[in-house]
């Protein structure tokens, strides 16, 4: 019977929700975090997030990329949920040490602990991403499903971002990505993400230890880090509207993501947990739903009420994909899985919750003079 959980990353946004989730279902719950400033500020212990769980679990402050630290948090574990990573699409791209580093190694130290010393667990849950699949699946009016590579320079520096049929090069339409969609990541991040998955799905197997693997959306909602300016764009946009200054949508504004509420990502995660039917499997966990940058944008200024001026620049940045959105086909029938909260309802916690926030520093600029300077941002 399943009683302990090590949740790695269990401060952050997604960890601390499933950890007071698998508290209240009586489960025992243990953190490995290494209270990051780039998500919890400079002082680590004081973060709404950490807040969120201390004296409630037990709590370990260290890093995936030293093993003793691994050691100390997975003694008496039966399920590992595995969420700590390094998670911005754009600065993996110029920080590519550290996304090797905490990704990748930090998930082969889990591994070689599992297949080499003595140890209680019984399941591993791997926190994939949408990122792994690149653009996706798409429809070619003359060559039907394809799975087109990553969009290039040239096109996109005359204004043009559509995605373009690998094979004739004409415009092709997004489908929703399914399960089964040709992995090929774009970005570092995505990358690591795709290793991370296989790394375990590998091992796994060969120790007879399940694996679920969750392709996660663009998860948003409450406890989101408003400090964090390299990943998730609602609290971003938000920081940046809090300050009043003005917000540049990248290319036309009509990319789109499919973003999913925190309280499902949490109960989709707990599926995999409980399951046997999530054994060894991949799911995407969305809702299904495709919303562009631009609308996003204008709801969030709408209900904060504000002045701030919405810039469609035609700036871009290499490695990022135009569209995503997941079809939940596989995690509905084999889990039962269905999504509860809709963008509308979840946008507006998510800005009631902001307006409660004390107003952080925003610093989107400064990520992005980071990328200017490698070239990466046009």
């Amino acid at each position: 019977m399943i009683k302990n959980v090590l949740i790695t990353g269990g401060a952050g946004f997604i960890g601390s929700s499933l950890a007071l989730k698998l508290l209240d279902k009586g489960y025992k719950v243990t953190v490995l975090d290494n209270l990051s400033p780039q998500i919890h500020g400079e002082d680590g212990t004081s973060s709404e997030l950490f807040l969120k769980i201390r004296d409630k679990v037990t709590f370990y402050q260290g890093d995936v990329i030293n093993s003793d630290d691994w050691r100390k948090a997975l003694k008496g574990q039966d399920v590992v949920v595995h969420l700590a990573a390094e998670t911005g699409t754009g600065q993996s791209m110029y920080e590519i040490n550290k996304y090797i580093d905490v990704n990748v190694k930090g998930t082969s130290n889990l591994l070689d602990i599992l297949t080499n010393e003595e140890h209680q667990v019984k399941k591993i849950v791997i926190a994939a991403s949408r990122a792994i699949y690149g653009e996706g699946m798409y429809h070619c009016t003359k060559h039907g499903t394809v799975f087109p590579v990553e969009r290039t320079e040239a096109d996109m520096s005359k204004g043009d971002f559509e995605v373009k049929c690998p094979i004739c090069n004409r415009d092709a339409e997004v489908m929703a990505t399914t399960e089964e969609t040709k992995i090929h990541p774009t970005s570092i991040y995505g990358i690591t993400k795709q290793m991370q998955e296989q790394m375990c799905m590998v091992v796994g197997k060969s120790l007879n230890i399940p694996v679920v693997a969750y392709r996660y959306q663009n998860v948003y909602g409450p406890g989101q880090s408003l400090k964090n300016p390299y990943t998730g764009i609602l609290s971003i946009f938000s920081t940046i509207i809090k300050n009043n200054n003005n917000i540049n949508i990248f290319e036309d504004g009509r990319e789109s993501r499919d973003f999913v509420f925190i309280d499902d990502v949490v109960d989709a995660t707990i599926l995999g947990i409980e399951k046997d039917e999530a054994n060894f499997e991949s799911f995407n966990v969305g809702t299904g739903v495709a919303t562009t940058v631009v609308e996003v944008a204008n709801v969030l200024k709408e209900k904060y009420q504000s002045d701030t001026v919405i810039e469609i620049s035609g700036n871009y940045r290499l490695g990022d994909i135009r569209h995503n959105y997941a079809d939940l086909t596989k995690i509905h029938e084999k889990l039962g899985f269905t999504v509860k909260v809709s963008f509308e309802e979840g946008i507006s916690k998510f800005v009631n919750w902001v307006n409660q926030q004390e107003v952080v520093e925003d610093k989107y600029q400064k990520s992005i003079d980071e990328m200017k300077k490698k070239g990466l941002y046009k």
